[in-house]
């Protein structure tokens, strides 16, 4: 069954250019052009991705995230936005959405940005049915740190943590790899599903969001470090 993906964009010839393109690459499409619109149809009926544009009339790409995220809903959402500032970009990954492109993009790289947001979701699916399986650990533990990949839950110090899909398989890529130093390049394309030149800040926010809810000091962290000039790692206990 092809994926079903719901538009939010304001502005019509942009709108039926995004429609058009995702229905010849194969999948359904449902578009609206506000955000309000947006809101009631993912709660009403659950599309499988949403690519919000970030200005539109009553509710924008912002608030819609955020209110969907409050929700519980875990749905990818791709943003667009034409605004140029870092902070614009920054909010709306802090806000639960998980990628973004700024306008003007190309349509193949939106597509590119869509397949891989599906085939992560398709992964995780897989996971969590791997993760099930007979013989397979059913907790990672680093500390005080305990994960459960089939349940998707998370404790720090005995309190339960509630992440974001995508920061979810973040944590798990380099819980699943203690010590072991990734560049925000590889992990981009490890967890994310592709390498793009100029999106790799988008690990960094995320990076930011996981020491947010995990460290007792986020600004002195113990669990994700950064080894200087190379990137990111998860403490190794046993070294």
């Amino acid at each position: 069954m092809a994926a079903h993906i719901l538009v939010a964009e304001d502005q019509t010839d942009i709108r039926e250019l995004l429609v058009m393109n995702l229905r010849g690459a194969g999948y359904e499409v449902s578009a609206v052009g506000d955000g309000a619109q947006a809101l009631a149809r993912q709660l009403e009926s659950p599309a499988d991705l949403l690519v919000l544009d970030l200005m539109m009339p009553r509710m924008d790409g912002l608030e819609v995230c955020k209110a969907l995220r409050a929700k519980g809903s875990a749905a990818p959402i791709l943003m667009l936005t034409a605004k140029s500032t870092e902070l614009d970009r920054v909010l709306g990954l802090e806000l639960g959405a998980d990628d973004y492109l700024t306008k003007p993009f190309s349509l193949a790289e939106l597509l590119a940005r869509v397949k891989a947001l599906l085939r992560r979701a398709d992964l995780l699916a897989a996971a969590q049915a791997n993760a099930q399986a007979p013989g397979r650990a059913a907790v990672i533990r680093n500390g005080e740190l305990e994960i459960l990949p089939a349940k998707r839950q998370v404790r720090c110090r005995g309190a339960s943590i509630d992440f974001t899909a995508l920061e979810f398989d973040l944590l798990l890529h380099f819980a699943s790899h203690p010590g072991h130093v990734f560049s925000r390049a590889q992990l981009l394309n490890a967890v994310w599903g592709y390498t793009h030149d100029g999106y790799e800040h988008t690990v960094t926010t995320h990076i930011n969001r996981l020491r947010a809810k995990l460290e007792a000091d986020p600004m002195r962290p113990e669990i994700i470090l950064t080894t200087r000039g190379a990137g990111y790692r998860m403490r190794d206990l046993a070294a």
